[in-house]
């Protein structure tokens, strides 16, 4: 059973940096890739970033371009989200989802095409 488990959020000041991460388990294929999206309130679900696992290329939407950088630690099956020079704007329930099969990251991920979800982890930024 593929399991994804989100940590690292939490509440920021503007300006600030959190580290999420997103550990999986359960899934033994190498080709996948790994999602991070966000909801805020009253907004639909959007694409941030994305990695394909077997050779690490990566998307960034232009909103979190320069800010954000997803990453990974083969040997502990996380791949994290580090977000740096954070904005009000960034505030949402962040999620890491997993997308089955050899795709390309070329584009901004979209909620539809992932098949397997964490539960989600609050950052809010807020002075």
């Amino acid at each position: 059973q593929v399991q994804l488990v989100e940590s690292g959020g939490g509440l920021v000041q503007p300006g600030g940096s959190l580290r999420l991460s997103c550990a999986a388990s359960g899934f033994t294929s190498d080709y996948y890739n790994i999602g991070w999206f966000r909801q805020a309130p009253g907004k639909e679900r959007e694409g941030v970033s994305c990695m394909r696992i077997s050779d690490g290329s990566t998307y960034y939407v232009d909103s979190v371009r320069g800010r954000f950088t997803i990453s990974r630690d083969n040997a502990k099956n996380t791949v994290y989200l580090q977000m740096d020079s954070l904005k009000p704007e960034d505030t949402a329930v962040y999620y890491c989802a997993l997308r089955r099969g050899y795709y390309s990251c070329s584009y901004t991920p979209s909620p539809r095409q992932y098949d397997y979800w964490g539960q989600g982890t609050q950052v809010t930024v807020s002075s």
